[in-house]
């Protein structure tokens, strides 16, 4: 929680708003200051033929996640989603749609959970410094492989419990 304003520097004086619970307020700027967070987008991609999805590992981590990454200022969710395709797997997508949002709270974000298709599965420009490996799964192996208990899981499994994905619903584990 804020202690001072940010703006002129008064104390913060935490003041009940319907609703939110106490919430710092400067009487000075008469300003309200909600509790701050960020806004990541996280990528279930397929490929052109849509048969596959991708998956990667970074950080020099064993388990497979989904490609995500934070907003910048000034850009929405979907211009994200094409700039972190680009940095991280380095093709462009087509058909990109929103799928669901979650909550993150070990690093305060918000999570929108987005599909796209590549318009290559050439794997040849993935960025060495932000991917460890980067790989095409079928969605059974998708679901095997994917870090257990994580939001990347959960998002997956949305995907294909949602999706006509690959013409036939694939095995969902429980």
């Amino acid at each position: 929680m804020m202690h001072f304003c940010p703006r002129c520097g008064v104390a913060l004086q935490p003041r009940p708003v319907k609703g939110e619970g106490l919430i710092p307020y400067c009487s000075t700027c008469r300003k309200w200051y909600f509790p701050p967070f960020s806004t990541a987008v996280s990528l279930i991609l397929r490929d052109p033929a849509e048969e596959k999805l991708l998956l990667i590992r970074q950080y020099g981590k064993p388990e497979y996640i989904l490609v995500a990454g934070y907003v910048s200022k000034g850009e929405s969710a979907e211009q994200t989603v094409l700039r972190e395709l680009r940095e991280e797997i380095g093709v462009g997508a087509q058909d990109v749609r929103f799928l669901k949002s979650a909550y993150f709270p070990p690093s305060e974000t918000l999570m929108l959970n987005f599909t796209c298709r590549t318009e290559s599965s050439d794997l040849s420009g993935v960025s060495a410094e932000e991917v460890d490996e980067a790989r095409w799964f079928s969605p059974e192996e998708a679901q095997r492989v994917i870090k257990p208990d994580s939001l990347a899981r959960a998002f997956l499994l949305n995907f294909l419990q949602t999706e006509d994905f690959g013409r036939k619903k694939p095995f969902l584990e429980p």
